[in-house]
Parts: structure tokens; sequence; C-alpha cells
């Protein structure tokens, strides 16, 4: 990816230096379930958008049961104390992950010039998100999060959140190499924050108040594949409009999209599969609907909720 020397996005927060995180009620039940009583922002336990984001929208992204996350603290109270935290990912310099900054900076750059035209287009205005990069864990409007499950956006503060160290896990774990790959989870999140814009993400969260475990699992994939088509649409504007894709890029977003499929994790950590469970789609669905976003460039060609889709 061609990203050296070019502009970075003024909305990046650092907070990898915060200094310590209070002893925060898990934002979810044990036991999972990926059901929730419903509550609106502001108020605390667990809520339907605080469901679709940190336990399907993280959780499930990674193959992480909450209770491993729930093990490796300690906290068997249904309870995470973030205040100890990784200084650094193993093997990384403080001098790469300054690098990373940079590079996360001119990627997000690039999602907001690409969805300021694209709104525009369409006659509306897009609202940039903030990124925040942290360290260890992080508080925010949907809760507390620690790093193990891996970048998320959060619908009720409009924000990305990423720890830089998940860049090892994608490269080590899940064997999806590359700064474009790394790119494509950015465009992944960012792409959930214009579902937010465009209302899409109320209306899923509507539909899945009313919904059983298995149909809700069935929205939230399609939640997922759609996220996936947009950072499409965003590989190719990049391509067409700032000319930063380099050849083999897009092979490398494929093999993340691929890496992270529900069929590719529940196999490596359970050993089978269950279809029903999905709650991001098969390594086949996220190619698929990635490809299909590049190929158009388009927003419309998006509709993962589409009957026959």
């Amino acid at each position: 990816m061609r990203w050296r020397g070019r502009e970075e996005s003024e909305n990046v927060e650092d907070r990898r230096d915060d200094p310590g995180f209070r002893r925060l009620p898990f934002p979810f039940p044990r036991g999972g379930g990926g059901r929730f009583p419903g509550s609106g922002p502001g108020r605390t336990g667990g809520i339907g958008i605080v469901g679709l984001l940190v336990l399907l929208g993280l959780m499930f992204f990674f193959g992480i049961d909450p209770r491993e996350i729930l093990d490796q603290t300690g906290q068997g109270d249904g309870e995470i104390s973030i205040g100890e935290r990784q200084t650094e990912a193993p093997g990384t310099t403080q001098g790469a992950t300054d690098e990373q900054k940079k590079f996360v900076s001119v990627v997000l750059k690039t999602t907001e010039d690409v969805w300021t035209q694209q709104f525009a287009a369409d006659g509306k205005q897009y609202q940039k998100p903030n990124l925040v990069l942290f360290r260890g864990g992080v508080n925010s409007r949907c809760g507390t999060a620690v790093r193990q499950m891996g970048p998320f956006y959060c619908p009720l503060d409009g924000k990305v959140y990423i720890d830089l160290s998940f860049y090892d896990d994608l490269k080590n774990r899940f064997k999806a190499p590359g700064d474009f790959a790394q790119a494509y989870v950015i465009a992944h999140e960012v792409g959930h924050h214009v579902q937010t814009l465009l209302g899409i993400t109320e209306k899923v969260i509507r539909a899945r108040e009313q919904a059983g475990e298995t149909q809700g699992n069935a929205l939230q994939v399609r939640m997922e594949l759609q996220a996936d088509c947009l950072a499409g649409v965003w590989a190719n504007q990049a391509q067409s409009q700032l000319q930063v894709v380099e050849p083999g890029d897009i092979d490398e977003a494929l093999n993340a999209a691929a890496a992270i499929g529900d069929d590719r994790i529940q196999r490596r950590t359970q050993g089978y599969v269950v279809p029903d469970a999905f709650t991001h789609g098969s390594s086949e669905q996220r190619v698929t609907w990635f490809r299909k976003g590049f190929d158009s460039g388009k927003i419309g060609a998006c509709d993962t909720f589409a009957r026959g889709t």
C-alpha cells in the first residue's frame, strides 16, 4: 500500500498511555447466548447495542469465548480488571508502534476522503469518526473492552478502537500478513460507522431484539458482510481516486477476510462448524462480499439484507 508521505487524519486519539483503567463490570453476562435486556445510551448493563458490539462484533470475530477473557484476568465475578496492561506487544518496539500510528492515521484519512465523496454524491454529509488507539484495555460508551477482543466500533460514541498489537495477531495467529490486510480491518470498522450514519445499525438492533438466537445471528451475519462489502467499496475508491493500492494489496485483504470467516475460526477453535452460530459469515461469504464492494465501488451493491443474498 502506498501510504508513506501521505496526509494523516486529524481524528486519531492516542490513549495508549492513559493512566490505568477502573475495575468495571464486564459488559455482557457469562454464558453468552447473544440476548441482552434492552436499554439505551447512558444506562448500565448489557444492552442490545453492547451485545451487537462486544459479544458478537468482537468475541466471535476472533473466536474467543468470553470466559477465556474472564479467566485470563482472574475475574470470576463477571468483572474485568484492566489496570495491569501490556506495555508493548511482544516483539514490538516503540518506534514500530509509532510507525503503525502513522499508518492507521493515513488509512483513516483515506476512508474520510472516500466516504466524504460517496456521501456527497448522494446529497449527504459524512461525519468522520475518531479512531482511538489503546493498549491493553479501554473504556468506551459501549462498555469496557480488552485487547483480546480485537478492534471494534462503538456506535454510541461513533469511534473506532484498536490496540495496535492486534496486527501481530493478524499476522501470526490468523496468518494474514500485509499492510493492506491491516487497512482492511480499519475499513471494515469504518464500514460499521457508515452503517450507523445510514440508519442501518439501529434497524438491525431493533430487529435483533425481536428475533430468536438463530435469526439474530443471521441478521448479525448480514450486518458484518455489509461492512466487508463497504470495505471493498473503500478499496475500489482508494485505488481509483487515491492511487494507494499496489499489486497484491487486494489479495492481502481477501486473505484476511477469509482468515476470519466463522467456519474457519470454529473449525480451528472447536474442531467442527455450526452454521447457525455464525455471526460474521463464512470465509467464502466474507470474500464474496468484499469482492462485490470492490468490483462495483458503490454502496448500492452492498445490500446484504435483500432477499436471495
